[in-house]
């Protein structure tokens, strides 16, 4: 990981911006890592292509991303953070014990006779 991803929010104009992390209704949110990205992927066996196409984006922009290439605009991050949580993924911020990923609980759920996932 490098040190860009652990700066802080700093002030712009006298407004309060976020540099690595994302910006929803005036708060900031932290972003994820190429490698919670990847670890992610392994848990819910995704492939990188599952993953653009999930989140609407380039397949090179998620490579580039996860190979530390480049990081992605707030909203491409959003939309990647946020497929990988719809798919069930929860991201584990900072604890003291560095970041990662799980998945979230699931239930199991029968309509019309059929057994089905349904996110806790």
């Amino acid at each position: 990981m490098n040190d860009d991803y652990r700066r802080l929010a700093w002030p712009v104009n006298g407004k309060r911006r976020c540099s690595t992390k994302i910006e929803i209704e005036g708060r900031c949110m932290r972003m994820i890592t190429p490698a919670q990205s990847r670890a992610a992927r392994a848990l819910i066996e995704w492939s990188q292509e599952d993953l653009a196409k999930a989140a609407h984006l380039g397949l090179s922009t998620i490579r580039d991303f996860e190979k530390g290439r480049r990081t992605p605009s707030h909203n491409n991050m959003l939309g990647i953070k946020t497929a990988l949580e719809t798919a069930g993924v929860l991201f584990i911020p900072e604890n003291g014990h560095g970041v990662g990923v799980r998945l979230a609980k699931r239930y199991a759920e029968f309509r019309d006779g059929k057994q089905i996932l349904v996110r806790a």
